[in-house]
């Protein structure tokens, strides 16, 4: 059900100061398993009232980091940045506390600006360029798109993107058993941590921007002269927009330039809540109005790694300018080479696949995650990775790696970059695109499932489903690991010659999620939808 007050500005309720004065006061009790350290998919996330993201929280994260790099024998610097959620800020400080005193060589923000997930990403590979020793790695303190009373702390190693599953279960169990042991954490008052000799400063900006050009055709754009519209939703990537506009030549205008830690600014998402989802039509309320005045438009999440591309039509969805992307790209990058692999998340929508054998190029399917892709961008195998959430990245011009993380400005300056070239925006894109491989019907939902039954799910066996149809066509598969790289899936996906469905346990909440598709109609995907309730609840009962 959509919220009544859905793409609205509410006045915000959020009191900051007493945000910021829980991080401080509150102290998380290490027994409970919600106010411990918990690394899920994109690191820990919580809340300073809840307990869950607390001064605390990153000290122990933060001692964990620097013992796990003296395990590891990480000794380059690392590179830190944070977003414009309130608690970001006081989590960039105690981290920097303690990484200094653990005599980490620490490169922060050159003038405390906020920075993108994709610039700290960059800034490891481009530092880790050419070197076997001595290599660097990052952390990004940012929740993502999570509401404003939210906090987030993300590691990633030498490779530049998201940490696999066993360093962060190593990070997490270090900073529970120092959750307990505070005192065990070494800490260094903050103005002397910023006066060290292992304290530097980095200019994350001009690096990213000067490097831009490498990876996207930024003159097309401007000899094009097409009237482009930024909305930075008051995120780290806003003082980026400037320079790349001076030194590129773009024609954009900035439509927004607040930066607000309450994010005020912001219509509420469908369900009433402020979420800073750029995939969101609700979210995306400020620039939807603003679509005619632009040809092109787009905006990102706090921490810029994901992407909303916005054309006369309105909002794209994700899957769709995934798959424009991807056709356009491996198409235009003639140094790519032609066995250079597109990355998709399983629950991603198969127009990629339809993409992909249209202009022949392998597809790896993986696991839900960034970091199945970190590997494969790295070393140049993969041309392109996406996932379902409008997140995605993609090699330079001379198919070397641009960033093993998600990056939203590349993604955004890559339509207009289409636009430009091809005289077409994206979405009359999508429009020829769907006409040739038929048009997927797309949703997700989810259902109530109590702990037993998402530890049943979540190791599921393919024999428990018997099911022989999905919607009336004969079942191909039922997988439990991705095709891709034979990782588990942590759920199930079913598939027809038209159509599948995947479900997965939430891992905060008691309910699992359902993405579904149909190449046959928005009927049929809810006969989809409701079929894959049965067979999910059947097998749950039978296990």
């Amino acid at each position: 059900m959509i919220h009544k007050s859905a793409g609205r500005i509410v006045k915000s309720e959020i009191n900051i100061p007493r945000l910021i004065s829980s991080y401080y006061a509150l102290k998380p009790d290490a027994n409970l398993s919600e106010q411990r350290v918990n690394f899920g998919t994109s690191g820990h996330r919580g809340s300073s009232f809840a307990s869950s993201f607390n001064e605390n929280h990153i000290l122990a994260i933060s001692q964990a980091v620097a013992d796990y790099r003296k395990k590891a024998q990480i000794t380059g610097p690392l590179f830190i940045g944070f977003d414009t959620h309130a608690l970001s800020e006081a989590a960039f400080i105690s981290a920097v506390e303690v990484l200094v005193a653990n005599n980490v060589e620490l490169m922060i923000s050159q003038d405390m600006e906020y920075t993108p997930t994709p610039a700290v990403s960059l800034a490891i590979l481009n530092y880790n360029k050419g070197r076997k020793t001595g290599l660097a790695d990052g952390v990004i303190i940012t929740p993502s798109h999570n509401p404003p009373k939210d906090g987030g702390f993300k590691y990633n190693p030498p490779s530049g993107g998201p940490a696999e599953a066993a360093t962060t279960k190593l990070i997490e169990q270090r900073a529970n058993e120092l959750l307990s042991n505070i005192a065990k954490i070494k800490r260094i008052d903050y103005q002397k941590a910023l006066k060290a000799n292992n304290c530097h400063k980095h200019d994350y900006i001009t690096e990213y921007v000067n490097d831009l050009e490498n990876v996207i055709d930024l003159k097309a754009i401007a000899n094009s002269q097409l009237k482009i519209g930024v909305d930075p939703m008051g995120g780290a990537g806003l003082a980026y927009w400037q320079p790349i506009i001076e030194r590129y030549g773009l024609d954009i205008t900035v439509t927004n330039k607040q930066i607000d830690p309450s994010f005020g600014f912001m219509p509420l998402d469908k369900d009433g809540i402020v979420r800073m989802d750029c995939s969101s039509p609700y979210a995306m309320a400020n620039l939807l109005e603003l679509k005619d005045a632009f040809d092109i438009s787009f905006g990102n999440d706090p921490d810029y790694d994901r992407h909303g591309i916005v054309t006369k039509s309105g909002l794209m969805n994700p899957n769709h300018y995934l798959a424009v992307a991807i056709n356009y790209l491996f198409q235009n990058r003639k140094n790519w080479p032609t066995t250079t692999a597109i990355g998709k998340t399983l629950v991603s929508s198969s127009i990629i696949d339809r993409v992909a054998k249209k202009i022949n190029r392998p597809l790896i399917e993986v696991p839900v995650g960034f970091k199945w892709f970190v590997a494969g961008l790295e070393s140049g195998s993969y041309g392109f990775a996406g996932e379902e959430s409008a997140g995605a990245s993609f090699l330079r011009k001379d198919a070397t790696v641009w960033t093993s993380d998600k990056d939203g400005i590349i993604m955004d300056l890559l339509a207009a970059e289409i636009f430009a070239k091809t005289k077409k925006d994206p979405s009359q894109h999508y429009q020829k695109l769907s006409q040739e491989l038929s048009q997927p019907h797309y949703k997700r939902i989810s259902a109530p499932v109590n702990q037993k039954e998402k530890e049943i799910l979540k190791n599921l066996k393919t024999s428990l489903i018997k099911a022989k149809e999905l919607a009336g066509e004969a079942i191909l598969s039922k997988l439990t690991k991705a095709p891709g790289n034979h990782e588990s899936i942590g759920g199930l996906k079913v598939s027809s010659q038209n159509a599948w469905f995947a479900a997965r346990p939430s891992g905060t909440e008691d309910i699992y999620k359902i993405y579904a598709e149909s190449f046959i109609s928005s009927e049929h995907l809810e006969q989809v939808l409701a079929e894959a309730q049965e067979i999910v609840n059947k097998s749950l009962k039978t296990a």
